[in-house]
Formats: structure tokens, sequence, C-alpha cells
């Protein structure tokens, strides 16, 4: 493994917006092209690429960056490379429009119709209503049952493929272990 800091470019544009070191000194430490800090300097690249302050991360010090802002020959030195990534953030729920809202049910009905064996449970969570909610469109007694268009949800943004692809992969689990228990108790009953 290198010594290159966590996310080498947006540490980069940190670096050059932030401090006074050379293009060399911040391309070493980056493991970068002189060229692309140069670039990043100028704005041609790195566009869009939130800058990420390698101090708040622990990666450099403040005085390592002014001892080699001094000295333009000495090179960044890295002080932490086994930094602690914590993804804290609480699921935050968005809003969702108005002219949006209709596309949840529209995709439960969808679910269902494309793929019966999945729990209400899961398609609820899945697409983000309650599962009173799916239940209902599943009996079709949901108060606007005859209005809903069966629409595909990974095409509607509401999840990705992979995560249909686990519930499936869940509900295909789950199918097999109640099979295997019926016949064990089957198996129970004529004894």
């Amino acid at each position: 493994m290198s010594n290159a800091p966590l996310m080498p470019m947006a540490t980069a544009v940190w670096l050059v917006e932030n401090t006074t070191l050379t293009f060399k000194q911040i391309a070493n430490f980056c493991n970068l092209h002189e060229v692309e800090v140069q670039g990043i300097a100028d704005g041609e690249v790195a566009k869009g690429i939130k800058a990420y302050n390698p101090i708040m991360s622990g990666q450099l010090s403040r005085e390592e960056i002014e001892l080699s802002s001094k000295d333009k020959d000495r090179p960044l030195q890295i002080k932490n490379l086994d930094i602690e990534i914590s993804n804290e953030e609480k699921k935050i729920k968005k809003y969702i429009p108005l002219s949006k809202r209709q596309d949840k049910p529209d995709s439960a009905l969808w679910l269902i119709k494309q793929h019966n064996i999945l729990k209400d449970s899961q398609v609820a969570k899945l697409v983000g209503i309650t599962k009173n909610s799916v239940t209902s469109i599943r009996n079709k007694s949901y108060w606007n049952y005859n209005n809903l268009n069966p629409k595909d949800p990974i095409a509607l943004n509401l999840f990705t493929q992979k995560d249909l692809l686990d519930a499936i992969a869940k509900a295909e689990r789950r199918i097999k272990r109640e099979k295997k228990e019926k016949e064990k108790n089957n198996i129970i009953n004529k004894n």
C-alpha cells in the first residue's frame, strides 16, 4: 500500500486552496502528477470534487504543513495511515414532492405483480411505505387501488437493482426454510 492520503484528489484540492505548499510537494504527498496539481489550482482538474481536510482526518498536522511551507524541498509526512472512517450519519427522510408520492403505491403494485415471493414487510421497506398499505394493495382493498399503475421502482430511482436482488434472495431463502420445516413436520406427523 502506498503512503497516499485518503481521497488523494480531494486532499490535493484542499491543500491547493488552503496552503502555500508547492505543486511538487502536494503532488508527492497525494501521489499525483505535478501537472494534475497545477490543473487543480487552475480550476481545470477536479471540478466538482469537494475538498477533503487532511488535518480533520488526522493524516496531517498544522505543524507538518507549516514546516513544509517554510522549506520548499521538505516533503510532507503522512501522520496516520489507520484512519477511522465512521458513517454516523442518520438516514434523513427527504421530502418527496406531491407529484412523486403516487410512485410508491404504484411501485408496490409492480413489486407484488413481478416478485410475489416478497413479503409485505420487504416491499414496504424497499418502496418506503407502510406494511398496511402494501397488504391493502395486495388484497386490492387499497383506497386508490383502481387508479394504481404498476411502475418499475428501479426506473423511478426508489432503490437500486442490488437492493431488489438482495430482497429476492432473502425471500427465496425464507421459502426454502419454510419448505424444509413443512417437510419435517409432515414426517413427524406420519410417525
